[in-house]
């Protein structure tokens, strides 16, 4: 288990994420991964901070609120659940 902040993250789990939350967790800067590997092997960067973990956060709401968009129904109840994320979450 490594604790980063307040967040725990089993190394196993990160083997079992999504290629999306990978690519949003190395854009966060919690993850890096050894160039030379294939596969690569992704490990948790012991040096990330709060602010790297709160951007992590944001990019997962950004997310869920773009998908919002690309599934916008008629109705709008897709953009209503957006604009409750965000309202929600109080991401911009």
């Amino acid at each position: 288990m490594i604790v980063i902040g307040t967040m725990q993250m089993s190394v196993g789990k990160i083997r079992m994420m999504n290629e999306r939350i990978k690519e949003l967790a190395l854009d966060a800067g919690l993850l890096n991964y050894v160039d030379h590997e294939t596969p690569r092997h992704y490990f948790i960067n012991g040096h990330a901070e709060q602010e790297d973990v709160e951007k992590f956060a944001q990019l997962i709401v950004r997310e869920c609120m773009e998908w919002c968009d690309a599934h916008a129904t008629i109705d709008g109840t897709a953009q209503k659940i957006r604009d409750d994320i965000k309202k929600y979450f109080g991401v911009e």
